[in-house]
């Protein structure tokens, strides 16, 4: 097997987690409110009718993001052609930006009217990530817009922010503002541009899922969040393939995991979570966003294209939000 083929095999394995993660749709299609805890983030998910067409912008952008369908195990048969639904094959598709030789940049806009001291400081904990994409400010329509408003902490995973309307956040910092903590800068900001960047949680990792009382978690975020049993399945208790973090182990210190109550538990003891990026997280993301070069003009057209044959896909109607 190529290197491209293990990438490709990662990051599917990656995207796999993310879409289980970014469930908890109602009966149109939309995510389910967030909670009204605002320490906690629940990613987006695209309604189902947009999923294929944002499937085929993730692997326009960045080929590696296409799943390799093959031939799969089969119980009656030993071996059979994997299913290639396109539906199943959106779910299996990674949102990743790629790579280039120049460092892409995405364009980021304020719904809100905001102050070039606030925009700016968002900006820098945006770029603590130190990747090959950079983001910018923009006073027009950006990528990446951002709210201050209701709706607690939350981002769209990757390449799917290019199917939301333009008129609408892709991510959500409420009450940010200069009198905000610093701390809360480097765990909500940084985590959620992860989210941006394409990275699932963390904390769904199966050495810190194995760690989890079911019946305690579901009881805790019931209490808490008002999530069903089927979200925190999704969003707590779905171990990810150990293959798709390269090996590495299990770091409930990433900025990327949860910080988990003792309460909920085998042990008693809390799962601590990251407050800010660590050396595993940035890591990672280099790996995934090796800083080639300075220009980004190059880098961009891909995404530009993508983004303008796409401009009649967007989700028109509002996130549904608490």
């Amino acid at each position: 097997m190529t290197d491209l083929e293990k990438l490709r095999q990662t990051l599917s394995k990656i995207s796999e987690l993310a879409s289980a993660a970014s469930g908890g749709v109602d009966e149109n299609g939309y995510h389910d409110s967030d909670s009204e805890v605002l320490g906690v983030c629940t990613p987006k998910a695209l309604p189902a009718h947009l999923q294929i067409k944002a499937a085929k912008t993730a692997t326009k952008i960045f080929p590696a993001n296409a799943p390799v369908v093959g031939l799969v195990p089969s119980d009656d048969e030993g071996i059979s052609q994997a299913v290639a639904k396109p539906l199943s094959i959106a779910v299996m598709t990674s949102k990743y930006w790629g790579w280039s030789f120049a460092r892409r940049q995405l364009t980021v806009s304020f719904l809100e009217s905001t102050p070039t001291d606030l925009r700016n400081r968002i900006l820098e904990h945006m770029n603590a990530w130190q990747c090959g994409v950079e983001f910018v400010f923009t006073a027009s329509t950006g990528q990446v817009r951002i709210s201050r408003g209701a709706g607690g902490f939350w981002s769209y995973l990757g390449t799917d922010i290019l199917h939301i309307a333009t008129n609408r956040q892709t991510m959500n910092l409420q009450g940010f503002t200069m009198s905000t903590p610093e701390s809360e800068y480097k765990r909500v900001i940084r985590h959620e541009t992860g989210h941006t960047l394409g990275f699932p949680h963390e904390h769904m990792r199966r050495e810190l899922v194995a760690r989890i009382d079911p019946e305690k978690a579901y009881a805790f975020f019931l209490r808490t969040q008002r999530w069903n049993r089927t979200m925190v399945d999704q969003q707590v208790l779905t171990p990810l393939d150990d293959s798709s973090i390269f090996g590495t182990p299990a770091d409930q210190t990433s900025c990327m995991c949860y910080q988990l109550p003792g309460e909920i538990t085998k042990d008693g003891k809390p799962i601590i979570g990251g407050i800010d990026i660590n050396a595993t997280d940035r890591s990672f993301c280099q790996l995934i966003y090796p800083r080639f070069g300075a220009s980004a003009q190059k880098a961009q057209a891909p995404v530009r294209q993508a983004q303008e044959e796409d401009e009649s896909n967007f989700v028109e109607e509002p996130v549904m939000m608490a």
